[in-house]
């Protein structure tokens, strides 16, 4: 069974918690929210997941709920070469709004991403009053360049809108899992990767509340077209959200 766990909120923690969800304790933090994806269906309480098509970065996908999957302690967004309403892939997000927002605190998910041109998972914030920005992106891979990810915080600011972002050189993240997390307080924001802090932004730092977003999109203005069709179907696979 994999260690698993974590949305957290800076305080006092409340004793017998993290002992009781299974959750090991991360000292200076208490556990607000998770999920270890133990079932065989996604959490409905927890996550709904999209049925859309999303143009917003001319995707090409379209998001299904028969591409969120649960089974054997993880959470599978995959990705498949199928028409669907226009669009020629079809793929899987989740995300809680309306059903967990959190304003500061600790985000963390285990995540493994998959290798492949035009793929492009995430594991990110955005605001509860739908406003934008803000945009808290604590994971973002383009499976064509797997040494690297991403770590933006999008921020109102000088001419409406501010970019904070971070490339972090690592290893050949699709061998295995990762942990990424972002550590939100007033004054302070610090991304980590495998528990090493990466980035840190002090500047325009939000303070609304924020529900989560897990996805895959495939293509768009960033990773570009497919050359491949062997890369599909891919696999975005979720251990635990904390």
């Amino acid at each position: 069974m994999t260690l698993r766990c974590l949305i957290l909120l800076m305080a006092v923690g409340i004793p017998g918690f993290a002992q009781e969800t299974g959750v090991p304790a991360v000292p200076g933090w208490f556990l607000t929210w998770h999920d270890e994806f133990d079932g065989t269906t996604v959490d409905l309480s927890k996550w709904t997941p999209d049925d859309r098509n999303l143009h917003k970065n001319n995707e090409l996908q379209h998001y299904r709920p028969d591409d969120v999957i649960v089974k054997d302690g993880i959470l599978t967004l995959r990705s498949q070469a199928r028409e669907f309403q226009g669009q020629p892939y079809t793929s899987g997000l989740v995300d809680s709004r309306g059903k967990f927002y959190q304003a500061h605190g600790k985000f963390e998910a285990r995540v493994k991403v998959p290798k492949g041109k035009v793929l492009w998972p995430a594991f990110w914030l955005l605001p509860e009053d739908a406003s934008w920005p803000p945009e808290i992106d604590i994971m973002e891979f383009l499976g064509h360049i797997p040494n690297i990810v991403n770590m933006t915080l999008h921020s109102p600011g000088p001419g409406g809108k501010t970019t904070q972002h971070k490339d972090f050189f690592g290893p050949y993240f699709p061998k295995d899992f990762h942990t990424f997390c972002v550590e939100w307080e007033p004054d302070e924001m610090r991304f980590f990767v495998d528990g090493k802090q990466r980035a840190a932004y002090k500047e325009h730092l939000p303070d609304k509340s924020h529900f989560i977003i897990l996805n895959m999109a495939v293509g768009g203005d960033w990773p570009g077209n497919p050359d491949d069709p062997k890369v599909f179907p891919a696999k975005f696979e979720i251990d635990y959200v904390r």
